[in-house]
């Protein structure tokens, strides 16, 4: 639990993806109206000109074909999306929830879900599927997507309009606003606030839940496309098995200042988590103490789905005085993440309580608290592992837990075999013993993440990172503990994990138990 500095490795953390910061109707921007920060696209064709993403070609400049420029913030599933198009010349769009084929040339091909729009009078507004089944909605149309007998069909079911009467409201080589609605498989496009198109996609077999948005620019005779105010609000997940709108409560409790700035930042740490899963999950009720135990008990938690602990550890964790009364709550299943040294409790009465509701628990004279840095390489098929992908970071990673005989119930996340280094302290209640040194020496695999599961059905998460404050910007690092914050909730978590925008540093610096000190940036 020793201070370190990390303040060189965060600059390397918080390289920005996008400008993410959100306006009150919850809409977020994903262009900063300067730079092509957190979009990726082939820079013979796309720049920023005059405040506008631009994508452009020529008779001296053609693509051989249809071209994106990909933003690589994260995917989304549920959503409105509203952005501002100029288009002279041409066909473009916006492709949503989509997916870049594996066998594909070159980096920049997509395919998906499409907002069509053109500088014609045919097909701005339709719902086409690029290199996924083709025309979807035509304009005017109201569709139902289905598969019979092996064969896809699009049915048409109604009509939000004729099609003229559409044309005749979208401005020729001028600015129009276009707004996408993803809701569950249901599509809304509108230009100008005129509904365009409708599409229910019942096509179990081939729709998407989820994807990348990217902006096209189209093969064929020259042409020029500008976007600008691209912005998004995230919808409520809808569970893909039952169709509902997932409703969870989510509790944090932050426990007292610790370490100073910068390092077990309990309720910094808690909002920054709390924030983060709003904005992915709508839905979504949130709730966090600061400074420990809520003063009203544990009525004021009892009706959570889970509960999020984050707090100083030992002889000093906040649940240790409150065994008795928030036992009932795991009793009837609510679910319980316990984050870095809110992993550590007293052998004996607490031990064994944690030993039931997590999983496991970090044992004085057993466990160690190296810091060192872990390389996470694979994944066990879990809901926690949706979306993770391989990556390394510092961090005071605690193992050697105390877990259940047999690991009964209990199913490693994130594990990495630690360094000789890291048994370089002498002997004592964090530092080291014979049995952890036996095992690093044998080359045993450290678990460092668990989830776990109990009689009543309730789930634990424990985490043993999470001394760095700034860890919390590896998009790895936090996908990780808000998956399981789902997970543990019963929630589902999305095929892609629960992706959030990467904070910014001052969002990083916000709420923190103690002002920046002196002279540090």
């Amino acid at each position: 639990m020793r201070l370190f500095n990390l303040f060189c490795f965060v600059a390397a953390l918080l390289m920005p993806a996008a400008h993410l910061d959100a306006a009150d109707d919850g809409f977020v921007s994903l262009f900063d109206g300067k730079t092509l920060d957190g979009w990726d696209g082939n820079p013979k064709f796309w720049s920023v000109q005059n405040g506008a993403i631009t994508g452009q070609t020529t008779a001296e400049n053609p693509t051989a074909g249809n071209t994106f420029l990909i933003y690589r913030g994260k995917e989304f599933s549920n959503f409105e999306l509203r952005f501002e198009y100029k288009i002279v010349g041409g066909n473009s769009g916006v492709q949503y929830r989509s997916f870049q084929p594996p066998n594909a040339k070159d980096n920049w091909v997509v395919g998906g879900y499409q907002g069509d729009f053109e500088a014609g009078d045919t097909y701005s507004g339709i719902l086409y599927g690029e290199k996924f089944r083709g025309i979807l909605a035509n304009r005017g149309q109201k569709t139902e997507l289905v598969r019979k007998d092996g064969k896809f069909e699009s049915k048409v079911v109604g009509s939000v309009g004729e099609s003229a009467e559409i044309q005749s409201k979208i401005k020729k080589e001028d600015w129009n606003e276009y707004s996408i609605i993803a809701d569950g498989f249901h599509f809304v496009h509108k230009i100008n606030g005129v509904p365009t198109a409708e599409c229910t996609d019942n096509d179990a077999e081939q729709r998407r839940q989820t994807g990348i948005i990217a902006l096209q620019l189209h093969a064929g005779p020259p042409m020029k496309v500008q976007f600008r105010n691209i912005r998004i609000k995230q919808l409520a997940a809808v569970n893909e098995k039952t169709g509902a709108i997932e409703k969870k409560k989510v509790v944090f409790i932050a426990g007292n200042p610790s370490h100073g700035y910068g390092a077990h930042e309990h309720y910094a740490g808690c909002r920054l988590l709390a924030t983060a899963l709003q904005s992915a999950m709508p839905a979504y009720e949130v709730e966090v103490f600061q400074n420990g135990w809520p003063e009203a008990g544990a009525k004021a938690i009892e009706d959570a789905d889970t509960i999020v602990v984050y707090c100083d550890g030992g002889g000093r964790h906040l649940l240790n005085p409150h065994v008795d009364e928030f036992d009932p709550l795991m009793k009837k299943g609510v679910g319980l993440v316990c984050l870095h040294y809110g992993v550590e409790t007293p052998a004996g009465k607490t031990g064994d309580a944690f030993l039931d509701w997590l999983g496991g628990y970090f044992e004085a004279n057993w466990s160690v608290n190296p810091h060192w840095e872990a390389s996470f390489e694979s994944f066990p098929k879990h809901p926690i592992s949706n979306g993770l992908k391989p990556f390394k970071i510092n961090d005071e990673w605690y193992f050697h837990m105390r877990f259940r005989d047999g690991m009964d119930g209990i199913t490693p996340i994130l594990s990495a075999h630690p360094p000789e280094s890291t048994m370089s302290r002498p002997d004592g209640p964090h530092s080291g013993n014979p049995a952890v040194r036996k095992s690093v020496a044998a080359g045993e695999i450290q678990h460092l993440a668990w989830a776990s599961e109990r009689d009543g059905d309730g789930r634990g998460f424990g985490f043993t990172g999470g001394h760095f404050h700034w860890n919390w910007a590896d998009d790895n690092f936090r996908k990780s503990v808000l998956n399981a914050i789902v997970w543990t909730a019963h929630g589902e978590v999305p095929a892609d994990g629960v992706s959030t925008q990467t904070p910014s540093q001052q969002q990083l610096e916000a709420n923190q138990d103690e002002p920046k000190p002196a002279g540090k940036k």
